[in-house]
């Protein structure tokens, strides 16, 4: 049973590892979800891929934002100091790392990383009874681990295996039926719900590097991966907040929308 301290330490890397852009929508691909929204800040992502007729998305009705919001003041106060805290912070940081750190190289961290996350992944397949996703995961991590020289080479894409959704335990326990809760955002975290939030716990738990390293090596490694992360998406934050008049809607919108797609799939 992990010490009190030890727990402690893990709870601060979740604080200080939530520094990513826009309240965090870079974090795990999550920039990516932007991509899609209109100048008016409306959502333009597809519609959930189930062909059920009683499944909808949370945001069909625009009445039903309260439900899923009802702490938004709140939030748009800490979104706005995330905004904030990546304008003056996380992109001076990952515009300096860009110009000064090659792209093979920050693509060989990104898989690091990526390979990092496989005990996650592979659990919440697990959990998800996604037995084939699960293979691919562990088959993924042995290749890249060994032959892709710690995970710094992505073989197992290269060779055109299928990659998991990135499940989560989020996502898991949504797939169990567990409602999502009210929309929230914290200082230096991603955007998440209530049911997420715990879950972002859970998986913190699941990471082997808090295991292993010490807190400042643990808490360097999630700045790294952080400003590695932005520094591959600064045109794509670029575009969208030259294209998006209501960012706060338009990322909460898409991250709803993305998260019950992930959970219908």
């Amino acid at each position: 049973m992990p010490s009190r301290s030890t727990w402690k330490t893990r709870w601060a890397v979740l604080l200080l590892g939530g520094a990513a852009a826009l309240a965090g929508c870079a974090t795990h691909g999550r920039a990516a979800e932007l991509r899609p929204v209109v100048a008016d800040g409306a959502s333009a992502l597809p519609a959930p891929a189930s062909a059920d007729a009683t499944a909808r998305s949370p945001l069909d009705d625009p009445a039903e934002v309260g439900d899923y919001d009802p702490w938004e003041p709140f939030n748009e106060r800490m979104f706005a100091f995330n905004r904030g805290l990546d304008r003056w912070v996380v992109k001076p940081a990952a515009t300096g790392w860009r110009k000064v750190v090659p792209e093979p190289f920050r693509e060989g961290l990104q898989n690091a990383f990526h390979n990092l996350g496989m005990p996650r992944r592979f659990v919440n397949s697990l959990l998800q009874g996604k037995l084939a996703g699960a293979g691919r995961e562990l088959g993924g991590f042995l290749v890249n681990s060994t032959l892709g020289l710690g995970g710094l080479v992505n073989i197992a894409q290269r060779e055109g295996w299928t990659p998991s959704n990135g499940e989560d335990t989020g996502q898991t326990l949504g797939v169990w039926g567990i409602g999502p809760g009210p929309y929230l955002v914290l200082p230096f975290m991603p955007p998440m719900t209530v049911r997420d939030g715990v879950g972002f716990a859970v998986d913190s738990l699941l990471n082997p590097v808090g295991y292993v390293a010490p807190f400042a090596a643990n808490a360097g490694m999630k700045a790294t991966d952080t400003v590695n992360t932005r520094a591959e998406n600064l045109e794509v934050f670029e575009d969208v907040e030259e294209s998006v008049l209501d960012l706060y809607s338009a990322v909460r919108n898409g991250y709803l929308q993305r998260r019950q797609k992930a959970i219908e799939e």
